[in-house]
């Protein structure tokens, strides 16, 4: 499975590179495109869980890269308001 980087502005002008384990990324996240808080978290969580099952179901287990990815971003997405704008900068 092709991995996968996107890079992320927060709210506040931090930039955070992500990791996935596949591309599916490419189905919930638009580089370039500005998402609120709280649909970048149901994209990105449900990108990065179907991201992990493919893995599950390719090797038989789920991808803990891809799990503690999602858990790194719910607890940044916990500081933000969930109108405040998440921006996808680039996917490679």
């Amino acid at each position: 499975m092709p991995e996968t980087r996107f890079l992320i502005r927060w709210p506040d002008g931090v930039e955070e590179e992500c990791y996935s384990p596949s591309t599916v990324i490419h189905e919930y996240l638009t580089a370039g495109q500005i998402y609120r808080v709280d649909d970048f978290d149901t994209r990105s969580n449900t990108a990065l869980d179907q991201a992990a099952r493919r893995v599950e179901a390719k090797y038989g287990f789920r991808c803990s890269s891809a799990d503690a990815q999602a858990a790194k971003l719910a607890s940044a997405i916990a500081r933000y308001k969930p109108e405040e704008t998440v921006t996808c900068l680039s996917i490679r």
